[in-house]
């Protein structure tokens, strides 16, 4: 069994521990909630985008007009072996996270080994370790962008895969982040960004909101007005996926924090038990000795006396 001093110092290892976890705890929740605004402050712009996408491919035939937009090709000719698929990977900068990181990176290698041919676009220095480390080419690494989500790095990021896909670089892009399901919970998902989809494109919200005879004008034509809108909603899916993945990351971390100061505190009381049965333990021997030496003194001063008479 450790000595008194040998406890003493782990109980204040870990309360210096402690100090550190429950700043990060406060760090993250501080995080957490002005990432969460500075969603809400823009998030009712993108679903105004992606209403209108909604509401024009409503008022257009289903098959005019989008056969030959570029956002819309699905490029039926082209075989699946020679297929490219593009992932966007959020990754987190930093660990302390819980399985953030290992849920979406496994999601991740499950994508990629059932592709053929991909390129890999990551967000998060952890993501690029990881694939550096078992050897995976990456296309691009966005630097500084997991841990301060923009609209100017969302615009960098979609501009990079949507060029490539207008030059037939890639015939899919997908994006691969983790999503908030409730205050608790969160998940891994993937999300198809391009090709466009019709019906996906078409929300049911908008169809139950039963705007159908409405008049509607567009201006020069629906397939430039598309070619202005699509972008800025594949920036905004971008956008909200890099912000939901930082709300993701700091949930963790702080469900991850949390979990480590309960078990500091479960430590420290263990510790503190075991310190007092040391102390307790060196008392009595204490205790013990000085009664013996009493009874040695006791006999001897006996013996003495004897002698004397």
């Amino acid at each position: 069994m450790a000595n008194a001093r040998e406890i003493q110092n782990r109980m204040k290892s870990i309360q210096d521990t402690l100090k550190i976890t429950n700043a990060m705890y406060m760090i993250s929740s501080t995080k957490l909630q002005k990432a969460k605004k500075s969603l809400a402050q823009t998030e009712n712009y993108f679903f105004t985008l992606q209403n209108m996408i909604s509401r024009i491919l409503r008022h257009l035939p289903e098959n005019n007009q989008l056969d030959t937009n570029p956002y819309f090709d699905i490029r039926e000719k082209k075989a699946e072996k020679d297929r490219v698929r593009g992932y966007i990977v959020v990754t987190a900068d930093k660990g302390l996270a819980g399985a953030y990181n290992h849920n979406v990176l496994k999601l991740a290698e499950e994508q990629m080994e059932g592709s053929g041919q991909y390129k890999l676009f990551v967000v998060g220095e952890l993501g690029r370790q990881f694939f550096a480390a078992h050897g995976v080419p990456l296309e691009k690494h966005f630097h500084y962008t997991a841990q301060n989500p923009t609209l100017h790095r969302a615009r960098i990021i979609s501009e990079t895969v949507i060029s490539q896909f207008l030059e037939g670089q890639l015939d899919e892009v997908y994006l691969i982040y983790t999503a908030m399901k409730n205050s608790m919970t969160t998940e891994p998902r993937m999300m198809q960004l391009l090709p466009m989809v019709r019906e996906t494109c078409l929300s049911r919200a908008a169809v139950v909101s039963g705007i159908f005879q409405e008049e509607f004008v567009l201006e020069p034509s629906p397939r430039a007005v598309l070619n202005n809108i699509i972008p800025d909603t594949i920036m905004g899916y971008i956008y909200g996926a890099l912000v939901e993945s930082f709300c993701s990351e700091q949930n963790a971390r702080m469900m991850a924090m949390e979990a480590a100061n309960k078990s500091g505190a479960d430590m420290l009381h263990n510790l503190s038990v075991q310190y007092n049965r040391v102390r307790q333990a060196q008392i009595t021997q204490e205790i013990t000795e000085v009664i013996a030496g009493a009874k040695a003194q006791k006999r001897k001063k006996k013996q003495k006396a004897g002698k004397e008479a």
